[in-house]
């Protein structure tokens, strides 16, 4: 089920992830833009409150699959590609 048909991505640029928290704060951003609360999205997700929360508060433990799964719901993607600069 697509949720997000109508809604469009609302920031198209891409954005480096580094950390749990980069995709929370991204997550929550896309809520917001959405005007969703955690509680909808939740539902939408099909899963507990807690799992949003956890997401938006950067929780580094949280399962990938159901990042990935809250991300397709608010009409996110996860894209991997070599870094354009070489810092380690």
């Amino acid at each position: 089920m697509d949720t997000t048909a109508d809604s469009p991505l609302l920031d198209p640029t891409p954005h480096v992830v580094r950390t749990a928290l980069d995709i929370g704060q991204m997550v929550k951003r896309q809520r917001n833009g959405m005007n969703l609360r955690q509680l909808d999205v939740a539902g939408l997700a099909n899963t507990g409150n807690r799992l949003i929360v956890d997401v938006e508060n950067g929780k580094p433990t949280v399962q990938l699959q159901k990042v990935l799964d809250l991300l397709d719901i608010l009409g996110l993607e996860v894209v991997i590609q070599p870094k354009t600069s070489r810092t380690l």
